[in-house]
């Protein structure tokens, strides 16, 4: 296993900047160990709908609570969950559109044997995680 940690900076997208800094790194399977910061805009997906959740506030800003899920230069899943000024939390499919207001700090883990392709599953009608070895 390699780690790697990196810095997004104010107006980064935090999706944007996961997925090039992947690409810089021909990171094949990654998974997000933590990430802390805040955003000031927010774009997420909710659960089992189409339907997103976004806000382009200006003054109003969300801390990352929570990023999870897997990455690599095949694509990747991430969930996001953030808390607004009154501390309450809500989460979704993380989407482009996420900006960031200070940081966002990301320790990202590699497993250097596998590979993390995203594949058809008749199952469930989505593309899902297929684990591969190198």
């Amino acid at each position: 296993m390699k780690v790697h940690a990196f810095r997004l900076l104010p107006g980064d997208d935090l999706m944007g900047g996961i997925e090039k800094f992947v690409a810089e790194h021909n990171i094949a399977a990654g998974y997000i160990i933590t990430c802390v910061g805040s955003v000031k805009k927010l774009c997420l997906r909710l659960a089992n709908t189409t339907e997103t959740l976004e806000s382009n506030i200006p003054d109003v800003t969300f801390e990352i609570v929570s990023l999870v899920g897997c990455i690599s230069t095949h694509g990747g899943h991430l969930h996001m969950s953030v808390s607004d000024r009154e501390g309450k939390a809500f989460g979704g499919h993380l989407f482009p559109g996420n900006i960031i207001y200070t940081t966002a700090e990301i320790v990202l883990g590699e497993m250097e044997d596998k590979v993390f392709n995203r594949r058809q599953c008749n199952l469930s009608g989505y593309l899902e995680l297929s684990v591969e070895d190198k």
